[in-house]
């Protein structure tokens, strides 16, 4: 398996590569506010398709692009392959970075491997269930800092209009808690924030398997506590809010249990 991850993340900086490399794409838009869809989402998306089919033939796959993107029972048997060729399509489209390849591998329905790749930074977190997380080769570890030592990031599940007043009042409460606030644009990238100590909590209202089936594992492996928004665990099958927690932040805060 130590094999199958290694060349899981060989696939994963061609992507990177692909992303990195790429003109500014003609943009689509797909259903919900600022939900972009590009030709090279689509690029990538086939181009991980066909790598990874090679690598574990019998494994399904759930894409956020090509209408791939309903979970379905199968998929929770065997292996099933969840990938988000662009996390950050916003950001891609105007040249803000990051954005980063996201691949997660369920195994009966639990993640079970994970690599995410950010081009831009040269970076690449991995994970496989049980044994650590790692960028670039080294163990992470989350921070055990308090939050009030710390900065929290969050996302504004931007397709979704109807979470935006929740979101930002939560937001609200959680700034004077910790040192400060930011927002990346990328849940994958935020979970991965979070589990290499740069911050200790990450939170948003509702984002899809492909946004966290690879992060989640990281994030876990490095000794973090992933759920929703009410502490109970995640599905690893569909959208969810979310919510990650450093070490240092053992309880969940306070503008969370409000509801």
């Amino acid at each position: 398996m130590s094999k199958l991850l290694d060349d899981i993340i060989k696939v994963s900086e061609e992507a990177g590569r692909i992303m990195q490399t790429a003109k500014r794409p003609k943009v689509m838009e797909k259903s919900g506010h600022a939900n972009f869809c590009t030709e090279t989402d689509e690029k990538i998306q086939a181009f991980l398709i066909e790598k990874l089919s090679g690598l574990l033939p019998q494994a399904s796959f759930l894409g956020e692009e090509d209408g791939q993107d309903v979970f379905t029972s199968k998929m929770s048997r065997g292996y099933c392959f969840v990938i988000d060729p662009i996390d950050g399509t916003s950001n891609f489209i105007y040249s803000y970075h990051p954005s980063v390849v996201s691949i997660g591998l369920l195994k009966e329905g639990k993640p079970y491997m994970a690599v995410i790749r950010n081009p831009y930074d040269e970076m690449t977190f991995s994970a496989t269930a049980g044994q650590g997380a790692y960028m670039n080769g080294e163990k992470l570890l989350s921070s055990d800092a308090p939050l009030s030592d710390s900065l929290a990031v969050f996302g504004t599940a931007p397709y979704y209009t109807e979470l935006q007043d929740q979101t930002f009042e939560y937001a609200r409460k959680l700034l004077p808690l910790c040192v400060d606030l930011r927002r990346s644009g990328t849940a994958a990238w935020d979970m991965c924030c979070v589990a290499m100590g740069r911050c200790s909590l990450y939170f948003e209202m509702r984002i899809q398997l492909w946004d966290y089936a690879a992060a989640a594992l990281v994030a876990s492996e490095a000794g973090c506590s992933v759920t929703d928004i009410k502490g109970d665990p995640l599905s690893y099958q569909g959208a969810t809010s979310i919510l990650c927690r450093a070490r240092g932040v053992s309880e969940i805060p306070k503008p969370f249990l409000t509801d």
